[in-house]
């Protein structure tokens, strides 16, 4: 069961302070320490049957059932690969990370960057899990931030592997197991292995994080970007970099000077040296492969480190999948640098601030919620519409610009996980405009086509791509905004997360529907067979009672969630309006909804499943009202 029932419950449990880091979500309803104690007292080893060692959990196409790459895989347990298998040998590292036959190098050039920062590490790799007696039971977990909430994901040990040897990830140091683990608890959460085929950094980086990514492309970079990377890795940010292919034969192609293009790699380190009489200015990157280094000026070995002082010379190693290079070249063969930190207002002020941030759930759906882009300027209004209210301007005394920065990412959900069904990412979007004066301060605020068939959009995302994520940093004068985030086509049902990072605290409000009018006969009818006690009429308590209820509906009508979305598509009105009738009506419905759903839903897990004889024994517009108001 998915949708308003499940979402509804993910709110609740938010208030109750679960989905944070510190008490993640438990994915799929798998508790680590109930589930690993029952096997350590029945002395047995743990057998994951979310995510089973089958074909179906390696993937549908180039890693399907009737592969050639999967013919002759096995899973197997560390203890069947190795005589003493680890989980982490003397602390992780950037080469415990090394690639396999996937195609994930955009994943492992972030973990590779996550190891640089104890803190991170400690959060997606939680302590007391291993091999050791009184410890192992066949099961470990992680965790990953995802889309707002931090889950906790339990998997089995059972590993793909072909030829005694690990098939995907592994360490360089062969009995050590803890990436090649952590690479199958993020499989789980994405529906399979293959679904982790091909990526940006930044998804790794912000489902490590809960941060927000930006973008940089290097042949445009500010005047100051060695100071930004700088800046950046001493505040734990996380960094990778690639460079671009011209067509798809160039894909991982090898340069005359040993680099990958087309290849995620991870950027670890930044520093200065005194080189002949001056500052060289140098950046450490790695090759998730383990193997494949620059061979340029700074590589290994290399004559320049004979000029530099021995207490200088940083990590200078030999065939490790890390090296050093210039700045210059750097910026000279790579294109794109992508950078995750969770205070994005590190990069341009000397102190490190936590930044006001906000998360939304919304769903773009046919017929309703999904309008497209600016391009099709007749649906474009019936997206979803978040208003920010910006008030203080940013603390920058030295900065020409005034006004308010913030960030907006738009991030749309379980794209890889619908791999399977031969779906893949939507052209993603978003445009901002100005709340007409008239609208300010109100909280019922949807904008109609007239407005937006007048009106220039204030900023945009920098573009629509298809991409998990867009995002875009802004600096806009203090007032009151509209955020509508968009797929490029009209029609396209998909799920997202909107999410505001300011440095300033920013009141941001999901606004989708208004009430209007009063009731009518007909629902004063239906109000009326709801609330009475069979006669017809509605003595003075049962109206009061009714009020009550209809006073309680008005209080509790703000909902910033999904369920805006089910009710105005169900309910609204052809301008996306909710009247007071139909807002009434649906208030009464769904309350009958709700406790039918408490009453089946006995343990209170928040799902339901009805058998045969239930159906039979429902009423039929009942299960009818379940599935619309659940979405099942």
């Amino acid at each position: 069961m998915a949708g308003v029932a499940s979402t509804l419950a993910k709110k609740r449990a938010l208030a109750a302070g679960f989905g944070t880091n510190a008490n993640a979500s438990k994915y799929l309803n798998q508790d680590f320490e109930s589930l690993r104690s029952e096997c350590l007292s029945r002395g047995s080893l743990f057998t994951d049957s979310t995510f089973p060692a089958e074909p179906a959990s390696l993937g549908f196409n180039e890693l399907g059932p009737r592969s050639s790459k999967t013919r002759g895989v096995q899973w197997k347990r560390p203890g069947e690969l190795v005589s003493r298998p680890e989980f982490i040998v003397g602390g992780a590292s950037r080469t415990d990370i090394c690639q396999g036959g996937l195609g994930d190098c955009w994943l492992l050039a972030a973990i590779a960057s996550l190891t640089l920062n104890e803190d991170v590490m400690a959060r997606v790799v939680p302590a007391g899990q291993g091999f050791g007696r009184g410890e192992y039971a066949g099961i470990f977990h992680f965790q990953f931030w995802q889309f707002g909430e931090w889950v906790d994901v339990v998997i089995d040990d059972r590993l793909p592997a072909k030829d005694g040897e690990l098939l995907f990830v592994h360490s360089a140091e062969g009995s050590e197991f803890w990436s090649a683990l952590l690479e199958k608890a993020y499989a789980k959460v994405n529906g399979c292995y293959e679904a982790l085929s091909g990526g940006s950094t930044t998804e790794g980086f912000e489902d490590f994080t809960g941060g927000i990514a930006e973008n940089y492309d290097l042949k445009k970079a500010p005047s100051n970007m060695f100071q930004i990377i700088r800046k950046a890795l001493a505040s734990g940010a996380l960094l990778g970099c690639s460079i671009d292919i011209t067509s798809q034969a160039d894909s991982e192609a090898i340069t005359n000077q040993k680099l990958v293009k087309g290849h995620a790699y991870s950027l670890t380190g930044a520093i200065e040296v005194n080189y002949r009489g001056r500052k060289e200015k140098l950046v450490r990157v790695r090759n998730p492969w383990g193997t494949v280094e620059w061979t340029g000026a700074w590589s290994d070995n290399s004559s320049e480190w004979n000029s530099v002082d021995v207490s200088e010379r940083d990590n200078v190693k030999a065939d490790d999948g890390e090296f050093w290079m210039s700045f210059s070249d750097f910026t000279r063969h790579y294109h794109r640098l992508e950078l995750c930190t969770l205070t994005p207002d590190t990069l341009t002020t000397d102190d490190v601030k936590h930044w006001s941030v906000s998360n939304y759930d919304g769903a773009w759906r046919k017929g309703s919620t999904a309008g497209g882009c600016r391009n099709n300027p007749y649906t474009f209004w019936m997206n979803p519409q978040f208003k920010i209210k910006l008030e203080e301007e940013d603390d920058d005394p030295g900065d020409d610009e005034v006004g308010c920065s913030f960030v907006v990412g738009l991030i749309q959900k379980n794209r890889r996980r619908m791999r399977k069904a031969g779906e893949d990412m939507h052209t993603i979007g978003f445009a901002i405009y100005e709340v007409p004066e008239q609208f300010h301060g109100q909280r019922e605020v949807h904008l109609d086509k007239n407005y937006f068939l007048s009106h220039a959009q204030t900023a945009r995302s920098e573009t629509f791509i298809n991409l998990r994520e867009v995002s875009t940093r802004f600096k806009l004068p203090p007032g009151e905004y509209l955020i509508v985030p968009s797929t490029f086509e009209a029609n396209l049902n998909g799920d997202f997360c909107l999410r505001v990072f300011s440095e300033k605290q920013a009141e941001t409000l999901f606004e989708y529907c208004s009430l209007l009018g009063m009731m009518c006969p007909d629902t004063c009818l239906t109000l009326t067979v709801k609330q009475d006690s069979g006669n017809g009429k509605l003595g003075l308590g049962e109206f009061a009672t009714l009020w009550k209820k209809i006073q309680k509906y008005l209080v509790r009508f703000y909902l910033n969630n999904t369920l805006h979305q089910v009710l105005a598509a169900r309910y609204g009105e052809a301008d996306m309006t909710i009247d007071f009738d139909n807002f009434v009506a649906c208030a009464m419905r769904l309350e009958m909804m709700f406790k039918v759903f408490k009453k089946l839903d006995m343990n209170d897990t928040g799902f339901i499943e009805l058998d045969f004889f239930q159906v039979r024994t429902l009423n039929c517009s009942l299960i009818k009202s379940l599935c619309f108001f659940f979405q099942f």
